[in-house]
This record gives C-alpha cells, sequence and structure tokens, in this order.
C-alpha cells in the first residue's frame, strides 16, 4: 500500500497500489474470509474506495482490480440472503441500491478500468467485473464465470441483468447466461463475450491489464457512449416484440411446469430494463431481485442447493480417520443401460473397466453406449476424437471373469434378482484385489441380504446409481448392517471421482429414494381407483414442479416391477411378524395388469396408449373402468396429497434411521426423485410450509381425516412441532 491510501484508509480489505504510470491496482483480499464476498463489508469498503479513486482522478491514469486471494469473488453472502422475509425487504433494497450506485460511479469514473479475472468469478462477482471497462480472464482448468443465481431461485441483482442485456443483446443474454445460471470455463466465457481477453500465465494478467489501460486512455462503457444501441434492438423493435409473446411458453416447455418466481422475475426485469436507461433498468432490477430474496422459495433453493449440497460434498457422511482412496481397475458386471452407463462414468475418470456379461455381442453393446456418448460429444464439440479413443480404450468387454484380474472395485449391475446377483458376484470375487470394494447397483433389495455368502461382508456395499448414468447427478450409497467404514470412506472417494454427489443411507427395502417416489406414484394411482380424471392427475404432477406426470413415470417403471416390489414388501413383513396396511393404489395397479393386460411402456400399454414405444395419450379406458369420474378435484389438493405422501415417508425414513442426515434427504430427493425444486427437498417441505412443521401436521391430519391414516403425521414430527423446532 503506498502513500496515497493512508494508514486510516476506511478501505482495509482493499490493497492500493500506484505504479509509475498512474495505474492503480486494487487488490481485493478480506481478512476474514477464505474467498472474497459481496457482504456487508465488501460493500462498505468497496463503496469507500470507489470515491478514494474519484478523488484521487485527476493523478491516476486507470485502474485495476484485481484479488490477491485464488479466486476473483464467489459472490453475494447467501446465508446472510437465507436470512430475510418480507420483512427486511426495505434493508435489502438499500443494500442492492448501494451497491449499484458505487458500482456505476466505478464505471462513469473517466478512467479505463479493467477486471483482472485471476479465479473463479461468480454472481456479484461477475457483476462486479461487468462494471469494469474491461475483463481479462486468466485460462486455467479451475477458473468459472456465471451468474447462478436462478438456481438459488434468485436473479443477478448487482446490476448482471442490466449490464448482460446491453453487452449481449436481450435473447442471447436471457438464453446464453441468465437463465441456464452455468458456470463456463475461461474459453467459453470468451466466446460469451463475459470475458474480453485471456492470458494463459499468471505473471501476465495485470500486464496486460496495464497495458490495455495504456492503449485506451479513453474507454469508456460502450451503453454510456452516444448513439449506443443494444445489440439486436429493445422490445420497441418489431422483431423482438414479435418473438416475446412465445417466450413464456417456452420457457414453460424447458421447465416441463409453471415457471418459477425467479425464471419469470429475471425475464421481467431484462425486458423490462432494456426499454429504459440504464439507471431505472437498475432500479427495475433491484425491485424484482429483493421480492424474491424476501420470498420462501429463494430460502428453500439456498438451503437445499448450496448449504445442504456444501455439506455432502464437503463430505459429511464420510467416516474420520481413513486415507483418501482412488480406484484404478473397476469390474462391472451386467453390460445392459445401468452397467453400460456405470462403465462410461468409470472410463470417464480414468479407470479401467472391464466389462462384463454373459456374452461378448452383450458386453460389447454396453461399450457401443459408450461410443455413441462420445461420438455425440466429439460432434458438438465438447470433446475431441483423441480423447473419445482415449477413455474407449479403458472399456474392455467380455465374458471371462478371469479378465477382472486385480480389479480394486466390482459393480454389479444385473436384474434385480438376488440370487442372480449374488452368483455373478461370486463368480468374479476370486480374482479381485484384496480388500476391494464391492458394490450393487440396487434400487430396493437389502443390502445386508445382498451381503451374505460374501466372504467379507465388510467390503460389501451398496450402490444406487440413476438413469441415465451419464446425466444423473445422484449416488445413493447403501451401507449394510456389516459394512466398514473403512468401505464407506473409500465409496464416497469413488463416488467422487466419478463425479456424482453421493447420500449415505442405512439399509432398508427401497432405501430412501426408491421408497420415497414410491409413495408419489401410489398417491396418483389411488387418485385413479378415486376417479380423478388421469389428465387431472397428470397436471397436477406437472404444474407441482414434479419432472414428468406420475402415470407416465409408473409406465416407465413399470407396472409389473411396482407390484413386484410391494410383494416382496409385504412378504418381508409378515416374514417379521408384521401386518402392512393395503394401500388404495395395489387394487388398481393388479386390475391394470391381469385384468386388462396393460403393465407398463415396455409392454406397450399402461396407463398411456404407446406407439412405437412413444406415448401417444392417456389409456381412454380409464375414465370407464375408474369411477365413476370425479369432476372439480382442486388441484392444490391433488398436488399437497403427492407431496405429503412423499414427505411424510421421508419423516419416517430419518425415525427409523434409513436417513442418516436431513441434508441427505433433501439432496437426494431433488438430484434422484424429481422432488420439485421449488421446495428445497422432501424434507425442507416441511420446514417450508405454511407456519412451519405446525402448520405441516396440521394439514397433514386434515388429509388423514380425508384420505387415510397414510397421511398422519409421525409421532417425531408432532412432538417437534409443539417445540416450534424445524427438522435440520
Amino acid at each position: 500500500m503506498t502513500q496515497d491510501a493512508p494508514a486510516d484508509t476506511p478501505h482495509p480489505m482493499f490493497g492500493w497500489d500506484v505504479d509509475a504510470d498512474g495505474v492503480v491496482t486494487v487488490t481485493m483480499d478480506d481478512p476474514d474470509q477464505p474467498v472474497n464476498m459481496l457482504n456487508d463489508r465488501f460493500r462498505r469498503e468497496f463503496a469507500a474506495v470507489v470515491e478514494h479513486l474519484h478523488a484521487k482522478k485527476d493523478q491516476i491514469s486507470g485502474v485495476v482490480i484485481t484479488s490477491a486471494k485464488t479466486t476473483f469473488s464467489a459472490g453475494g453472502d447467501l446465508e446472510h440472503l437465507l436470512r430475510a422475509t418480507p420483512a427486511d425487504a426495505p434493508q435489502m433494497t438499500d443494500l442492492i441500491r448501494g451497491f449499484h450506485r458505487a458500482a456505476r460511479r466505478l464505471e462513469t469514473l473517466g478512467r479505463p478500468v479493467v477486471a483482472a479475472v485471476n479465479g473463479t468469478a461468480l454472481g456479484g462477482g461477475l457483476e462486479l467485473a461487468l462494471a469494469c471497462t474491461r475483463r481479462i480472464g486468466l485460462d486455467t482448468p479451475t477458473l468459472r464465470v456465471g451468474l447462478p443465481e436462478v438456481t438459488f431461485g434468485l436473479l443477478p441483482g448487482g446490476g448482471g441483468v442490466t449490464r448482460t442485456v446491453r453487452l449481449l443483446g436481450l435473447d442471447r443474454a436471457l438464453h446464453e447466461v441468465l437463465l441456464t445460471g452455468r458456470a463456463v470455463r475461461a474459453a467459453a466465457a470468451l466466446e460469451l463475450g463475459l470475458l474480453d481477453e485471456l492470458v494463459t500465465d499468471p505473471a501476465q494478467l495485470l500486464p496486460a491489464a496495464r497495458r490495455w489501460i495504456a492503449e485506451h486512455p479513453d474507454a469508456v462503457q460502450p451503453w454510456d457512449t452516444a448513439g449506443y444501441t443494444i445489440p439486436g434492438g429493445t422490445p420497441a423493435d418489431r422483431r423482438v416484440a414479435a418473438d416475446l409473446p412465445a417466450l413464456p411458453a417456452t420457457l414453460r416447455r424447458q421447465a416441463r411446469g409453471p415457471l418459477l418466481p425467479a425464471v419469470r422475475n429475471l425475464v421481467a426485469a431484462a425486458v423490462e430494463g432494456a426499454q429504459v436507461d440504464i439507471d431505472t433498468a437498475l432500479l427495475i432490477e433491484a425491485r424484482y431481485c429483493v421480492e424474491l430474496i424476501c420470498g420462501q422459495i429463494s430460502t428453500n433453493l439456498i438451503r437445499s442447493r448450496f448449504f445442504d449440497l456444501q455439506a455432502i460434498e464437503r463430505g459429511a457422511g464420510r467416516p474420520d480417520g481413513y486415507p483418501t482412496h482412488r480406484a484404478t481397475k473397476v469390474a462391472v458386471l451386467g453390460a445392459g443401460m445401468m452397467g453400460a452407463g456405470i462403465a462410461y462414468v468409470c472410463a470417464q475418470a480414468g479407470m479401467e473397466v472391464v466389462l462384463k456379461d454373459v456374452t461378448l455381442e452383450a458386453a460389447e453393446r454396453g461399450k457401443a453406449y459408450s461410443e455413441r456418448l462420445f461420438d455425440r460429444a466429439v460432434g458438438a464439440g465438447r470433446s475431441t476424437a483423441r480423447q473419445r479413443d482415449t477413455v474407449l480404450a479403458r472399456i474392455l468387454p467380455t465374458v471371462s471373469a478371469a479378465d477382472t484380474q486385480g480389479a480394486d472395485l466390482l459393480i454389479e449391475a444385473v436384474f434385480e434378482d438376488p440370487d442372480l446377483k449374488q452368483r455373478v458376484i461370486g463368480e468374479v470375487l476370486p480374482y479381485l484385489a484384496p480388500g476391494a470394494v464391492v458394490a450393487s447397483n440396487t434400487s430396493t433389495l437389502p443390502i445386508t441380504a445382498l451381503a451374505e455368502g460374501i466372504p467379507a461382508p465388510g467390503d460389501f456395499i451398496g450402490t444406487h446409481f440413476f438413469s441415465p448414468v451419464d446425466q444423473m447427478p445422484l449416488l445413493e450409497i447403501v451401507v449394510g448392517a456389516k459394512t466398514s467404514d473403512a468401505t464407506l470412506a473409500r465409496t464416497i472417494d469413488i463416488a467422487r471421482q466419478i463425479r456424482k454427489t453421493p447420500i449415505v443411507v442405512n439399509d432398508s427395502r427401497g432405501f430412501f429414494t426408491s421408497r420415497v417416489i414410491s409413495q408419489f406414484l401410489d398417491e396418483a394411482v389411488a387418485m385413479v381407483a378415486e376417479g380423478i380424471p388421469a389428465a387431472t392427475i397428470e397436471q397436477a404432477a406437472t404444474q407441482a414442479g414434479y419432472p414428468i406426470g406420475a402415470l407416465a413415470l409408473i409406465d416407465q417403471i413399470s407396472l409389473t416391477l411396482n407390484r413386484r416390489i410391494r410383494q416382496e414388501t409385504v412378504a418381508a413383513a409378515r416374514a417379521a411378524g408384521l401386518e402392512l396396511s393395503v394401500h388404495p393404489a395395489a387394487a388398481v395397479v393388479d386390475r391394470m395388469i391381469d385384468e386388462f393386460g396393460r403393465a407398463g411402456r415396455a409392454a406397450g400399454a399402461g396407463f398411456y396408449d404407446y406407439v412405437d414405444g412413444r406415448r401417444a395419450g392417456l389409456w381412454p379406458g380409464l375414465a370407464t373402468s375408474f369411477g365413476p369420474q370425479k369432476l372439480g378435484n382442486p388441484l392444490f389438493e391433488l398436488q399437497e396429497r403427492m407431496l405429503f405422501a412423499e414427505a411424510i415417508d421421508a419423516v419416517r425414513c430419518l425415525d427409523e434411521g434409513v436417513l442418516r442426515s436431513v441434508a441427505d434427504g433433501n439432496v437426494g430427493s431433488l438430484l434422484g426423485i424429481g422432488f420439485p425444486a421449488w421446495t428445497g427437498g422432501v424434507l425442507q417441505y416441511v420446514n417450508q410450509y405454511e407456519g412451519g412443521p405446525g402448520g405441516f401436521v396440521a394439514r397433514g391430519r386434515e388429509l388423514a381425516g380425508r384420505y387415510g391414516e397414510r397421511f398422519a403425521p409421525p409421532a417425531s414430527l408432532v412432538e417437534l412441532a409443539a417445540g416450534g423446532g424445524e427438522l435440520r
């Protein structure tokens, strides 16, 4: 720090250095945080440093803003936003407008301002960079640039909407940046226009910024130049105006349901802001942003998609005291769609993969699945032919158990039959490396029972992947009665190695995800039995935010599998001396299979008709076979029945020890089984219900009185609600 920034400077988290050419380098370095965030201290000191720049304007030739941390800025303080309520709206407005004023003062300084983006710039960090005249990034594999606010139920309120629209145009800003919430690598950010220049060496970053300042002494923001127009035009232009009416319908199709408030507000802020001057646009942006910050949905999403997810990814479920593990060779047993997908993600993670099936033809078909995925990636420019060939060379299709010699990981992915699973695992066990992790990819079968007959049951664990494996981010890790902590630790490390988010659950039939989603399906089928029109049931599900209608989903899973799981569950309960109540959905499923011969999509007929494997509309026979038809059903009550059915069973999973944490339940329900995102997860849905858990309990009792004891709130939840607590 030079004499231009005295010791009692009001902005100590911003270093200040002036070179011989009068270029000021302002270096962000929050002493209280591992990363720079736009927290209260930042906002206060940023405003002060901008005023200091204005005071020294006649003595400086330009400004470089950079960071002393490995990241540029991680954006806003989500913990602060999490606590906001409608009563905090005036305070939130003041905070946002204060940053707007400081950022506008910075970009209208009258001197060129360069953001030297030395590391990741997300959310408010990128908004700060957008308020600079130029953005130069360091091209490293770890750098990410983006405005992810929409994924947290928010919009970029620090000028991100206003400036990206003016920089890129309304259409590109919305569809390529704002609505996606993507964080992109340096090269993609350069192509988008979020960065203007890249350097490959950290030592080049500040000199490049200073050189640009010297070459552009009169540079200003494009939108502050006379005659500037937004690329592609404004909504006042006929072509732009003609496209706008179709935008909400397009976004609803993409979302497969109603628009979340964040999407609605974001589009409104962008469209309205494009029709006015920049200062008015910033005011519009602030108002739409504050509405979201103080709403419940952003609280839900911040809690689950940031704090819950962060806890899991930091290893909250991993036992302490075990070294980090990395698998080198995996034996994948079964080359069907699941096995092929598992082989693909393992090969991508650098493992040598032995893909074994009963015939070489079947094993080669499994490898061909990876080839098709890579061919599409190469065609789309996401991969190269060399990368494809390198990864595919790691996959060996085979029928020989001996080819698995030395594998330190086994993942069985054959049909859901306990005898078959134990047999194929037994064939390979003699060839595995000592202490290898032995995993079964099962969605419902108890892991403890499958481990019987395994010489080292402590090495045995469940790994429930979700289809399609290459796209679904979740891995449900199931701990059996004898699974060792060492095996669990290694399996969590493997999940990270293959870039999956692991939740850890204890052994139970159906575990967590399969068990809870069955409640959603059964409740929808029970509505069919009541004569509620199938189209209304599907509308209720998709408008509640489920990615697919319940009847379409049960067709996809198959009615026969639904019945078999039910029968096995009943048989297991009876063997334990328990008698389970029969869900009203059971009779509908049995009639669909036995009386009408409609077993689901694979059979060519289920709740829907199918032509060449594609849905061709709901089966008209539903209206005459299950009735009489009841019209005028309140959609919200149908939706709550689906949501409550899953939430109540998730609470039971906590009570029974199946779920180890609330975070696992929330993240697992969002990433694995399509629980509506706006809720923040299946257990956060209870917390956020009007009146909190107390309101949820009261409503559950109403539903129980109307539809049956399956809606009766568990005693643990009643006790929690009575004490004013929340599920944490």
